[in-house]
């Protein structure tokens, strides 16, 4: 057995008890601890036998020296009367044989840092925690006074299992998500980002259309295939004939520059927009962005700005899986060109007339609907 309270101590050298090697109950009471580098651990190295350790009113903030101090048999530990604050989970199983613990009138800690401490020393059956129900909270300052054994440490136990179960099934669901609408809704959400950009694209350029200052007077949506027709047909009557300024893919489009960033350009610096519909323009991608982009700039203008022409003879049920291009067809007229031998004059005078109606609707329909006539003269 071995005293030493009340004597002043503030540092213990690590070979201290050398030859007390059987030295079994050890009280430093009342002594001058506050420093960290007070007590190390190796001071109880060759003391493996000690079982009772009294440290009461020595200013200890912390008793992280037991941690590596090897104190396998050591059964009561009073350390009441300092300023500890947190106890943690490491300490508690660095004392197996631990049976009694006193910690009253210390500074506790009232949080999450304690939520171990707190349930271990209300539910274990091998050691008794005296005077629990006394130990006060000194921190947060609003808990100051309330006692420890009342904090409710529910919101501090994590469940490792259920977090890893939700975010794993938060990954498969995303992975199905995704695949789903890959499989099943790609071009719908193609389609809702194009219009996303048309939406701010038309917003730039509204001051530009209200003081109606447009580059061109129509921008041509076509597919490449098709192109022989607009070189041969097109070009040569709207911009030779009537003088209409058009824009057109393979010479008005900026070389470089993002495709749709020149499709929406085009589109909303042209007055109108005309699409030439064909078999091969109805399975082109980007040819249905254009016309998903016109028609979207005709709902936000409330003004008549698409052409339709068919090129090909298409009957309207081959337009079922083109929804976007169906519903255009049930609500506008539109232009036919005519069958091989047929006069195209009447064909051309209508389209300039659709060019020449500026925001009226109902007037660009009568001037397209008019009679279906088909007089002879010229082939596609």
């Amino acid at each position: 057995m071995f005293y030493g309270g009340s004597m002043d101590l503030q540092y213990l050298h690590p070979d201290m008890f050398n030859s007390t090697p059987k030295l079994w109950f050890l009280d430093l009471s009342k002594n001058a601890f506050g420093n960290e580098q007070s007590i190390s651990a190796e001071v109880f190295h060759p003391i493996q036998h000690l079982t009772r350790l009294i440290i009461k009113r020595s200013q200890l903030h912390s008793l992280n020296f037991l941690l590596d101090a090897n104190l396998s048999r050591l059964s009561v530990l009073r350390a009441s009367e300092n300023t500890l604050d947190v106890i943690n989970k490491t300490l508690i199983q660095s004392l197996p044989q631990l049976r009694y613990l006193d910690l009253e009138k210390n500074t506790f800690t009232c949080d999450c840092s304690n939520a171990f401490f707190i349930d271990w020393a209300m539910k274990n059956n091998n050691t008794q925690v005296v005077y629990l129900s006394k130990y006060a909270c000194s921190y947060p300052p609003s808990l100051r006074g309330k006692y420890l054994a009342d904090l409710n440490t529910d919101s501090c136990n994590v469940n490792v299992d259920f977090i890893c179960f939700v975010c794993s099934s938060a990954i498969i669901i995303i992975t199905l998500l995704v695949s789903f609408i890959h499989h099943f809704l790609y071009w719908q959400v193609i389609y809702a980002y194009f219009l996303f950009l048309a939406f701010l694209y038309d917003s730039k350029k509204k001051q530009m259309r209200q003081q109606n200052e447009f580059q061109y007077d129509a921008f041509i949506s076509y597919n490449a295939q098709d192109e022989p027709w607009v070189v041969e047909e097109l070009v040569p009557n709207l911009e030779g004939e009537q003088g209409w300024r058009l824009c057109l893919h393979y010479r008005d489009f900026e070389p470089g520059r993002p495709i749709i960033d020149n499709i929406m350009d085009g589109i909303y610096s042209s007055r109108k927009t005309i699409c030439l519909i064909t078999h091969n323009y109805l399975r082109s991608n980007w040819c249905s962005k254009e016309i998903q982009m016109a028609n979207f700039r005709l709902f936000n203008d409330q003004k008549d700005v698409l052409i339709l022409v068919f090129l090909e003879d298409i009957p309207t049920c081959h337009l079922s899986p083109y929804y976007q291009m169906r519903k255009l067809v049930k609500k506008k007229t539109y232009l036919k060109w005519p069958k091989p031998g047929d006069d195209a004059r009447v064909f051309w005078q209508k389209l300039k007339r659709a060019l020449e109606t500026k925001e009226d609707p109902e007037k660009q329909n009568i001037i397209l609907s008019g009679e279906k006539l088909r007089l002879t003269t010229r082939n596609l």
